[in-house]
């Protein structure tokens, strides 16, 4: 004879049994879920991750870029940036937007955000900034900042992946040019270095240049993560008026204390998140050109990121991925992973934007 909770778990397996049965793929219950689902799949069948082209997320290709028909309809336009001639150690983060489309085991649902964000928005992948030339380093950054305007004066919010880190200046010059941003950078070196060897387009000084531009706000900037040897030349982030949160203050504060410290120094403005993969330690990240050992995890970088939701992000970029360093992928996969969660704040602060419902 059964007793009472051996009844009890019959009848919860049949009430399983009932429920779950006959169900295939996307018969799912949970509503937040079978949303998700239903963008997912068609009966029970879902589209290969491996297959057609790859695109950031599966997103919708583009290929006419910013002249494609339908651009001006978009939220956000995911941009390749394959360009590392402004690299002061090794080179082939040009490599990166190719490597990070990829990887295909991101998206669609962020289960600590409980959002999938292509079903909030209208997003695509627009393919790469076109350059005239591959070997001309100023000529690259004119052709950045004139395509990132194009984006811009569209009111389409810009995720780019590079490509070594200069590029942002050129990002920031369009993100920026109507009112200076805020900006929350993620990175083991400031780069608010001078000029160097005749040139201010290198990977070493993007925020200072953006700041001396008049398109980025030193006291709404937060920089996280920052360690290593080239100290001594951060000192623009200091007297421009910069929050700089070295990793070994940011593992003694913790992470939540540095989220709210991020929160609190852009506000409510509008913000670009600036994502350096070489943030992360070298043992997750080894695919960068310039690593610095005891960097942060993926999870902690994670965990900051989502904790932004809310903030009014008006660009992101993740960058310094440089594939042919990393055979196994591991530094690819974690640059997708930040690049759909600054996909996911950037959904959100455009569903705040507009007045739609936020998830």
């Amino acid at each position: 004879m059964l007793g009472g909770l051996e009844l009890a778990a019959v009848d919860d397996l049949d009430r399983l049994r009932a429920k779950y049965g006959a169900k295939t793929g996307g018969d799912i219950f949970d509503p937040v879920f079978r949303a998700v689902a239903a963008a997912q799949f068609s009966g029970e069948k879902r589209k290969l991750p491996y297959a057609d082209i790859a695109t950031f997320l599966s997103l919708p290709y583009l290929a006419g870029g910013i002249d494609a028909p339908g651009f001006a309809d978009l939220d956000i336009a995911v941009v390749g940036v394959p360009m590392d001639l402004g690299v002061t150690n090794r080179a082939g983060s040009r490599l990166g937007p190719r490597a990070v489309r990829a990887i295909e085991r991101i998206g669609p649902f962020e289960h600590v955000l409980r959002l999938a964000p292509a079903t909030m928005v209208a997003a695509a992948d627009i393919g790469d900034v076109p350059f005239r030339s591959r070997f001309d380093l100023a000529s690259c950054h004119a052709d950045i900042e004139a395509h990132f305007k194009a984006i811009v004066a569209a009111q389409v919010v810009p995720l780019a992946v590079g490509g070594d880190h200069s590029i942002a200046q050129s990002i920031l010059r369009a993100v920026g040019a109507a009112h200076p941003v805020g900006l929350i950078h993620i990175d083991a070196h400031c780069d608010t270095g001078p000029p160097f060897e005749g040139s201010k387009f290198h990977h070493g000084g993007p925020f200072r240049q953006a700041v001396l531009d008049g398109v980025l706000d030193p006291r709404r900037t937060i920089q996280i993560g920052i360690r290593g040897g080239v100290e001594y030349l951060w000192e623009f982030s200091y007297d421009s008026g910069m929050t700089v949160i070295h990793v070994e203050e940011f593992a003694a504060m913790g992470c939540d204390a540095a989220i709210t410290r991020a929160r609190a120094v852009v506000g409510d403005g509008p913000t670009y998140v600036s994502f350096d993969v070489d943030s992360l330690d070298p043992a997750f990240a080894p695919g960068t050109g310039t690593p610095e050992v005891g960097g942060l995890t993926p999870r902690e970088a994670l965990t900051l990121l989502r904790g932004l939701k809310g903030i009014d992000v008006v660009g992101g970029d993740v960058v310094e991925v440089a594939p042919q360093y990393d055979a196994t992928t591991v530094t690819a996969q974690a640059a997708a992973q930040m690049l759909f969660t600054i996909f996911c704040l950037a959904a959100v602060a455009v569903e705040r934007r507009t007045g739609r419902d936020v998830s």
